[in-house]
């Protein structure tokens, strides 16, 4: 197929690799089958043979791929997928027309709510199709619209149909009898479980008073003829019903009324569509109009201070982004207005990953209700999509979901060009509103937002108490901002359980400011494992460099592009080389991209000379100007160090990554060819002139 996987893949097994990829390539029409008599066969099926085998499945364009896999003939090959699949991924797509989207929807249906896919991930979106958007995260998150006419396909949402009928007439006894003796008599088959389900739980969860005014609650009242018709999203009014008739904003009433069939029935609101399937667009309104929903009666009980906020989200625009700090401003909206448990869910992914995708207040806020009640969700990768300050309104979100008992999330990775607020002040607004969080990463390019230009109306996240969390591992990509131990120590208490802390492109204020860094963690992180320093200039701190390598708890410590040697003497290397030949704790010293040379790196083979106590079993040497011949040099020092040893030594891995080793292309394999003998090498074919030619060329 001439494909290579990349060298960064790890794979286990070479024929499941490659059934995925023929799978993959013959799904897109990469691979042409009719070009292969052994695969031109009628009575073979080139996809239904590899699909068992599929693991990952990659979904891009006019999402071609979901249709060829939705349709009929395919359709022991999706069964196939349902049992196999974990991994789906969308990227580069395009808008869809509706044939396309309800593909999808039977797709992802299949997939995800009876099938075993556990993460979906998303690329490279510029210009999303918000419709298309919301439909995944929605479906992703295991929600699927009451009454979609879409249900009707599937044999496995019929399977259970009569019990959920059952429960869902003896919820509306204590509803209106009248509605319930017209519809009970009037036959029910055919409707599906992911309706009747949702109805039953509505009906039992939500208690809405009869003239409650619900706004902006769309009319759910579904059939196989077609959705409601709304006004726009944007202009945040009311459904349109049809004039002479009731009002179809009873919760209790439109349940009970979903259950009658829809033949010959007499259609209350307006249709958009005629056609035998509910418009996938009736899912974009719900899910957006809910996140407006104002109704007290749909109010999340768990918390009070949701209640309170319920006014200061109605009063406001649809649009209008989330301010706050500390939590978004009208949080009372798409995390407690309306929890997405009220109404029937379906399996869900644990993994959900967002990259370059932008995403508009309105997406925000739908994503955010949807987080909310996302129990099932342990990871969430939002990259590059332009959140800004809608970054609040994720947090209400999480906050909403934190108080769920069974709530699973436990990696939150946040990442994008600007930052709202300053780095430590997004720490603590996250571990506030989701101290159960395992991992948490946050990473900016540049500095959007001016110190002490603070939206106003919320208190600052530094002023906020943040509780004892379970974090274990921390990492923070400043954008150039100074690090600021007083704003980092609250963290670090509340953390008592960190292992891992990396801290990337910060700028030290002053001189004592590391210092205090490390009496900081020595004092409030007893179990810190590893430690991380990225683009962080120790140039003038040698004294804090040789206290860590001398730490007897860290066992991995990095300092990459940290400058080391920049102003050095010969003395500080012999120091540092003493140091970890003295530490039998330290395992992994990494130390990319600080300008050893050749004479830095044979001296760095002392460090398991015969005095050594050292244990280190890993050393990461990459970007530093390393020649083929002090390569060798390296090489001999270090051959001749285990032999006085006597064979006895722990190191197992070195890293060569971006070394000038094709300047003497013979003599780099030999020294690579008698490392291997000793260790596992890493490194790659590198082109040193390109790599300085382009150095030249952005100075």
């Amino acid at each position: 197929m001439k494909t290579r996987p990349p060298n960064s893949e790890n794979i286990p097994c070479w024929r499941k690799k490659f059934l995925e990829t023929f799978f993959s390539n013959v799904l897109h029409g990469v691979l042409d089958v009719s070009s292969d008599w052994r695969l031109n066969d009628h009575h073979f099926s080139p996809l239904l043979h590899s699909s068992p085998h599929v693991s990952q499945l990659t979904l891009c364009n006019m999402l071609q791929g979901a249709v060829e896999l939705a349709a009929e003939h395919n359709h022991k090959v999706l069964e196939n997928l349902a049992g196999s699949l974990r991994i789906l991924k969308f990227q580069h797509l395009l808008s869809s027309d509706q044939s396309i989207r309800r593909s999808l929807v039977l797709l992802l249906h299949r997939l995800i709510h009876h099938g075993s896919v556990s993460q979906v991930s998303m690329y490279s979106w510029p210009v999303p199709d918000t419709v298309l958007l919301v439909l995944i995260l929605s479906m992703s998150a295991g929600f699927w619209r009451s009454g979609n006419a879409l249900a009707y396909q599937c044999g496995l949402c019929r399977e259970d149909r009569a019990p959920s009928q059952e429960l869902v007439q003896e919820r509306a006894e204590s509803g209106r009898d009248a509605e319930r003796e017209r519809s009970s008599g009037e036959n029910q088959k055919g409707f599906p479980e992911a309706s009747v389900e949702a109805d039953a739980h509505l009906n039992s969860v939500l208690s809405v008073p009869r003239s409650s005014p619900l706004q902006n609650q769309p009319c759910e009242e579904a059939s196989s003829e077609g959705p409601c018709d709304h006004t726009s999203i944007q202009g945040g009014s009311s459904p349109r019903c049809g004039s002479g008739h009731p009002s179809c904003h009873p919760v209790l009433r439109k349940t009970r009324r979903r259950l009658k069939p829809a033949v010959g029935r007499k259609r209350r609101c307006l249709r958009r569509s005629r056609g035998p399937y509910a418009d996938p667009e009736d899912l974009y309104d719900f899910v957006f109009t809910v996140a407006r929903e104002g109704n007290s009666g749909l109010l999340d009980k768990t918390s009070s201070t949701e209640d309170e906020n319920t006014e200061n989200w109605t009063s406001s625009s649809p649009g209008s982004p989330c301010t706050g700090r500390a939590g978004c401003k009208k949080r009372g909206g798409p995390a407690g207005i309306f929890s997405l448990k009220a109404a029937h869910r379906f399996r869900s992914v644990s993994t959900l990953e967002l990259f370059s995708i932008p995403l508009t207040g309105e997406t925000c806020r739908t994503l955010s209700n949807l987080l909310s009640s996302w129990v099932s969700l342990e990871n969430l990768v939002l990259s590059y999509n332009g959140l800004d300050a809608n970054i609040c309104c994720i947090l209400s979100g999480l906050r909403a979901l934190s108080r769920h008992p069974g709530c699973r999330l436990r990696v939150l990775r946040v990442s994008d060009v600007f930052s709202h607020m300053p780095c430590m002040e997004l720490v603590r607004c996250i571990l506030s509103a989701f101290p159960q969080l395992h991992t948490l990463s946050v990473s900016f390019d540049l500095k959007n937002q001016p110190e002490g230009n603070r939206p106003e109306g919320n208190p600052s996240c530094s002023e906020v108490e943040i509780p004892e969390s379970c974090l274990e591992q921390l990492e923070i990509r400043f954008p150039r901002e100074p690090l600021h131990t007083t704003f980092l120590l609250p963290v670090l208490k509340a953390s008592k359980s960190l292992q891992q802390l990396s801290l990337d492109s910060a700028t030290l204020p002053c001189s004592q400011e590391l210092g205090l860094l490390l009496e900081a963690l020595k004092e409030c992180t007893p179990n810190l494992k590893k430690l991380s320093f990225h683009d962080v200039n120790l140039a003038e701190h040698q004294k804090e460099v040789l206290l860590l390598l001398q730490d007897p708890v860290l066992q991995e410590i990095t300092f990459s592009f940290c400058r080391l040697f920049e102003s050095s003497t010969a003395e500080f290397l012999s120091e540092i080389i003493n140091t970890v030949k003295r530490n039998s704790s330290l395992k992994s010293l990494k130390l990319p991209g600080n300008r050893l040379g050749n004479h830095r790196l044979v001296a760095l083979a002392d460090i398991f000379s015969e005095d050594s106590s050292s244990s280190l079993c890993q050393l990461d040497v990459s970007s530093n100007c390393i020649k083929p011949d002090g390569l060798l040099e390296f090489t001999r020092k270090l051959e001749g160090h285990i032999q006085q040893r006597g064979g006895q030594i722990q190191f197992t891995h070195l890293r060569l990554f971006q070394n000038w080793l094709d300047q003497d292309t013979e003599t780099a394999q030999e020294a690579l060819r008698r490392l291997k003998a000793v260790c596992s090498v890493v490194n790659d074919s590198w082109d040193s002139s390109q790599a300085f030619a382009d150095y030249i060329s952005v100075m």
